[in-house]
């Protein structure tokens, strides 16, 4: 498939598609309240060549404080899971799904993966890689990822909540 084919594809998928996707990283992101994490699931799906079926490639949540490690965000863990399962570090024909904006770390790894959509629950107005730094838009890069926010926002905005508040109460 043509990468104007596959753009025509990606416009073409509708609220549903990516919120059956969405409903998976949150999931994922259950995962990680459960085990003390900031809640964060991510899913990344790649679409065959008929533009018709997809399968997933990787699946992770938030495991900085398990893994003590500070890059073992949702993203970056389901990009590596992505990569080895396509076997390739460019994900030019896949789509991720992230219950919260990515920071400017993982905006980074999505840039770099060639990823060519991110679809995410809820924006990150005082840390969001694109919509506080635009890491996204940054005219100095030779990738832009297309972005659709706010699928399953009041469940995404609620889940991080309830996880705060019962973490301060």
């Amino acid at each position: 498939m043509s990468s104007q084919e596959f753009e025509k594809t990606l416009a073409d998928l509708d609220n549903e598609f990516h919120e059956r996707f969405l409903k998976l990283a949150y999931e994922e992101a259950e995962k990680s309240a459960a085990e003390g994490e900031v809640p964060a699931g991510c899913v990344i799906v790649q679409l065959a060549e008929d533009g018709l079926t997809s399968r997933i490639v990787g699946r992770a949540h938030n495991m900085t404080e398990g893994l003590k490690d500070p890059t073992a965000h949702a993203e970056i863990l389901a990009i590596t899971q992505a990569s080895n399962s396509v076997g390739d570090w460019r994900l030019t024909n896949c789509i991720l799904y992230v219950t919260k904006e990515p920071c400017p770390m993982c905006a980074g790894a999505i840039i770099l993966a060639r990823l060519p959509l991110v679809v995410w629950g809820i924006s990150d107005p005082k840390r969001g890689g694109h919509t506080e730094f635009g890491i996204f838009d940054y005219p100095g890069i030779n990738h832009h990822p297309k972005v659709i926010s706010g699928i399953m926002e009041e469940q995404c905005l609620t889940q991080l909540q309830s996880f705060f508040k019962q973490r301060r109460g």
